[in-house]
């Protein structure tokens, strides 16, 4: 389906000129990006966990559970990609 709107490739915005790239977007649906951050939240938790005693006494042990907060929300955000990514494509007819 083409449309006709041939976007321009360049812009000029006073003095100066941008090139715009005609790229996909990677992760359009945002489940890959939420993976990893929730990946790393584990894994900052499982890393800081043989130092908890550590971190209590340094007074830093909210180390710990921030980083396990952040795997929980990011579980919620997980779970919100995925349903918004089914909706889309049951949407589409996928």
């Amino acid at each position: 389906m083409d449309l006709g709107d041939e976007q321009p490739t360049r812009h000029e915005i006073g003095n100066r000129t941008y090139i715009v790239a005609d790229v996909d977007p990677l992760d359009v649906d945002g489940i890959r990006t939420v993976s990893v951050g929730v990946g790393l939240w584990l894994l900052g938790f499982v890393a800081l966990l043989p130092f908890y005693g550590r971190l209590e006494e340094s007074g830093r042990g909210w180390w710990l559970w921030t980083c396990l907060a952040g795997f929980g929300l990011g579980l919620l955000g997980w779970e919100y990609c995925r349903r918004r990514k089914h909706t889309r494509d049951e949407r589409r007819g996928h």
